[in-house]
């Protein structure tokens, strides 16, 4: 994952809903899951597929990150799903249900070239959560936080005590895999306040982003997921003050009271690099 690198918004669209297709074009988003999986009917898989392929050979989407949700390579659709993807114009396949490296090996056979994206869903996705992101080709993980929490019998909402042990499982294993890890859906889309939390909980566990079911949750992610000004200011004076203790000949600086050594420095260019590429994309 480069540090600028911006996936604080990902929006589920169904790939069957042209309509839909084509106002994502001028949605504020980082990235679009196109979703030919949970959000088709089963008697919609076949039409939403080539509906799909034919948007994504017409339409421009900007900046946009392209990342197609297949069905799982054990249904009645998934082997023709991968087929078609890896002609299609995309940025990478998100693969659901994934739960082993032979999984994710499985699909890359099909899609020789494509990014591989994991939805990371069950707890034994979980469980080998560091051996999927190790895999060569997987460049992001995705959690599932319903599904997950289906199978695990516990809630959704509130703090998501019951679902901490995974969410950082998979942030542990994205980081040392040095790739994307996605924040799981907010299911009330209406409750501005909610999703709030959830994404300052999100951001503040070390997530890159959300995932999202409504345009509506476009812009309380896009904030929160960004560095504010505060956070921007302090980047800046830490790396003026460790630079010029470096120039005096010590190791360390002191900023607000607190030591500011190579590792605050790294973050804070970081941070940077990510208001930057924000801007950039503000002004494109």
């Amino acid at each position: 994952m480069t540090k600028t690198q911006l996936c604080r918004s990902v929006l589920y669209i169904p790939g069957s809903k042209e309509r839909a297709l084509e106002k994502a074009r001028a949605l504020a988003v980082d990235a679009i899951i196109f979703d030919l999986e949970d959000a088709v009917a089963p008697t919609e898989k076949e039409t939403a597929r080539a509906t799909l392929a034919a948007q994504l050979a017409a339409a421009d989407y900007g900046h946009r990150t392209r990342i197609v949700r297949i069905n799982a390579l054990n249904t009645p659709w998934g082997r023709d799903d991968a087929q078609a993807v890896a002609a299609m114009q995309c940025d990478a396949v998100l693969l659901p249900k994934t739960e082993s490296r032979a999984d994710v090996e499985a699909l890359t056979a099909l899609i020789p070239g494509k990014p591989v994206w994991c939805m990371m869903e069950t707890p034994s996705s979980i469980f080998r959560a560091l051996e999927i992101a190790g895999t060569p080709a997987v460049e992001g993980l995705v959690l599932g936080t319903n599904d997950l929490a289906k199978d695990i019998g516990c809630a959704t909402g509130g703090d998501r005590i019951a679902l901490m042990t995974a969410l950082q499982t998979c942030l542990l294993a994205a980081r040392a895999a040095g790739i994307v890890c996605v924040d799981g859906v907010y299911n009330a889309f209406k409750d501005d306040d909610g999703l709030t939390a959830e994404c300052e909980q999100g951001r503040a566990l070390g997530m890159d982003g959300k995932t999202l079911i409504h345009p509506a949750q476009i812009d309380i992610a896009n904030r929160i997921f960004a560095p504010s000004d505060s956070q921007i200011d302090l980047a800046n004076r830490q790396i003026e003050a460790f630079e010029s203790a470096e120039a005096r000949g010590e190791g360390v600086a002191v900023v607000d009271g607190s030591i500011v050594e190579n590792l605050h420095v790294e973050t804070a260019r970081a941070v940077l690099a990510k208001a930057e590429a924000i801007n950039e994309r503000v002004a494109s």
